[in-house]
């Protein structure tokens, strides 16, 4: 029970990692989970997966300042506390070359994958200052180096990592640690979307090519992730804060 008694708030939290990770926290004791996504009938369906009088959910746009307020108020007035912030959500955006793409898709992106987490940290920081916690923001191995034809992608994925150290230096004094976990290809909707996008209408012959440039030579499951941001969820990880944790099959090696 590495997670007994604690609060967890999960953006994305319908998404694959999103709500494979809220599994695992309720099979380690977590006394309650806030699912937060934009779609609320997806996230009725997730709640309802979970079968948990534990989980609550709420429908956000997490690059708006009222809605991330909303969240977390909500976080506080359903469970008394937050003791975990999981800043999952994210978008991909478009394939295509820098030249090409869309003013109005680039900041969307940016938007969401990087105001969304200041977002976050901004309304969760002063409920999580009076007992500590973790926060564990999704990046990705496009934090981590470039790929051709992703730019938005790519940029708000490195300003990820950026956000996380401020925060874990801010966060420090008062028992805030805060990560980053930088996966490589997972298995589920996103990447369903890229392959289509790197390779349109040869999203399979699409998917073997970025095997192959796994060393493990296989895509991550959402399973594999959630291990991971357990892990820095639980007490385990009590003396790390400001780190990127790679989970890549050997990707970035």
């Amino acid at each position: 029970m590495r997670l007994k008694d604690k609060v967890a708030v999960i953006t994305g939290g319908a998404g694959g990692i999103g709500l494979e990770t809220a599994k695992l926290f309720l099979d380690e004791g977590a006394a309650g989970i806030l699912l937060v996504d934009l779609d609320e009938e997806t996230l009725k369906d997730a709640a309802k997966q979970l079968e948990s009088d534990n989980v609550s959910y709420f429908s956000a746009d997490v690059s708006d300042n009222r809605d991330v307020k909303e969240y977390t108020q909500k976080a506080v007035e359903t469970f008394g506390r937050i003791d975990v912030l999981f800043l999952n959500a994210g978008i991909e955006g478009e394939v295509m070359p820098l030249t090409d793409y869309s003013e109005e898709m680039y900041d969307k992106v940016l938007a969401v994958n990087v105001k969304g987490v200041w977002l976050g940290l901004k309304h969760a920081f002063p409920h999580m200052k009076e007992n500590g916690g973790s926060v564990i923001i999704t990046s990705s191995v496009a934090g981590l180096q470039g790929t051709p034809n992703v730019m938005a992608y790519v940029t708000s994925k490195h300003a990820v990592a950026g956000s996380m150290k401020v925060a874990a230096l801010e966060g420090a004094e008062h028992g805030i640690r805060v990560n980053s976990i930088h996966p490589s290809p997972v298995d589920n909707r996103m990447m369903r979307s890229l392959e289509e996008g790197f390779a349109p209408g040869a999203a399979e012959e699409a998917k073997k090519d970025f095997e192959q440039m796994i060393p493990l030579k296989r895509y991550a499951e959402n399973r594999d992730i959630a291990n991971l941001v357990l892990f820095l969820a639980s007490d385990e990880s009590s003396f790390i804060t400001g780190s990127q944790y790679s989970i890549d099959g050997g990707m970035t090696a």
